[in-house]
């Protein structure tokens, strides 16, 4: 029986802009002084995929309904109720050493960093060693350049069940060591999506290709982020 990858890889595409969806990217374009500037750093998830890029030329490709609410960040920026601006720098089908690439470019003038990643490198074979070496040196360069970092586990992966759980979970477990050891927040996207009564797989109503989570899912995402940087 063979199983077929779906998490496919974008290469050469790099995507940042607001959470709101605006026209064009800006990278130097910071929320009013009262609010706290969150890069939010990373692949798919954080892209929006598949109804959302923060990319246009990629919007414009997708072939599908456009939703700004296919994106966690929206839905953080409406739960905390204008006290947070985020940055959507996703790019999909990115690893961990191409996320940690764009780290300066995206977290130019920000005050918090949210880096998510590594399922891509669990799609392509990568190393879970590896993954969780290039997550924690992104930690550490957000960290020395004065950034509040937090970073989230990884999603259940619904058509990588179950040949993709186990790595997940050992990914997620270094992801945990990170934070214990680098003195950062762990974001519990996995525990938050994860179905209890189908362990290693998000809730079907809370994802929309058994790749990226719904609007609904994203939603919940959103505000455990907000609640948890109010915090």
């Amino acid at each position: 029986m063979v199983l077929v990858l779906t998490l496919a890889v974008a290469e050469g595409s790099a995507g940042c802009g607001e959470a709101t969806g605006a026209p064009e990217p800006r990278l130097d374009a910071l929320a009013p002084a009262q609010k706290t500037v969150v890069a939010a750093l990373g692949d798919s998830i954080v892209a929006g995929s598949p109804l959302w890029d923060p990319d246009p030329e990629i919007r414009d490709s997708l072939g599908v309904s456009l939703d700004p609410e296919s994106q966690f960040e929206v839905w953080a920026e409406a739960r905390a109720d204008g006290a947070l601006s985020f940055r959507n720098c996703g790019v999909y089908g990115e690893r961990t050493d191409q996320i940690a690439a764009r780290l300066e470019s995206c977290a130019r003038g920000a005050e918090v960093l949210l880096l998510q990643g590594g399922i891509n490198d669990i799609a392509q074979f990568r190393r879970v060693r590896t993954a969780a070496d290039n997550l924690r040196a992104t930690v550490r360069a957000g960290r020395e350049r004065g950034l509040r970092v937090v970073i989230a586990e990884v999603l259940p992966w619904n058509n990588g069940y179950p040949f993709a759980s186990g790595r997940i979970r050992r990914l997620n477990r270094e992801i945990a060591a990170i934070g214990r050891e680098e003195g950062v927040e762990v974001l519990p996207f996995h525990a938050t999506l994860e179905d209890r009564k189908r362990p290693g797989r998000m809730r079907r109503r809370w994802t929309i290709d058994g790749d990226h989570p719904s609007v609904e899912g994203y939603r919940l995402l959103g505000e455990l982020v907000a609640d948890r940087l109010r915090g």
